[in-house]
């Protein structure tokens, strides 16, 4: 499936693999009128911007959790690559903060008909890439290259680990 990218972020530390983002994304809550001609390509859009989408249109959402302890070692660990002060982050506060707005998400996703979500476990994906790959492929009607998608997936990017998992949404 194509990915809709504009290469504006280019490779670092933290995505040595590159990043998938497309700029119009972050202006989404202005101007959504770019995703007429996104029709069968695959866009990233963070949770936040995702009440931005036109209600015209039918979606397949894969809707990604990850434990949240590692989301934000791995954010501060990213802070920290970039120069930038993380005393001012209190890690229980994001916490909470974080799994409100995840509610708030999925219960958002759960009442909309022209979306259809597929919950997607980070930490199980890089456990078990073809029963993933494979469940995924199902869920878009059987169109995509599972052996590439399981080749993509690099355990030694998985740097954050945190234990026990911390389940969080529906």
């Amino acid at each position: 499936m194509e990915i809709l990218t504009d290469n504006s972020r280019k490779t670092d530390e933290d995505n040595p693999k590159g990043y998938y983002e497309f700029e119009k994304v972050k202006g989404l809550s202005k101007d959504n009128l770019w995703l007429k001609d996104a029709k069968g390509k695959a866009i990233k859009i963070i949770s936040a911007l995702l009440e931005y989408i036109p209600s015209i249109y039918n979606y397949k959402n894969f809707f990604m959790r990850r434990n949240i302890d590692e989301i934000i070692v791995s954010q501060k660990q990213m802070l920290i690559r970039r120069g930038l002060s993380t005393d001012e982050v209190n890690d229980e506060m994001t916490k909470r903060i974080f799994l409100k707005h995840i509610r708030q998400v999925e219960d958002w996703l759960n009442k909309q008909q022209n979306i259809d979500v597929f919950y997607v476990n980070y930490n199980e994906v890089v456990k078990d890439p073809v029963k993933y790959s494979e469940k995924i492929n199902q869920f878009l009607g059987n169109i995509l290259n599972t052996e590439h998608m399981v080749s993509v997936v690099d355990e030694i990017l998985y740097r954050h680990r945190c234990e026990p998992f911390v389940y969080y949404g529906n």
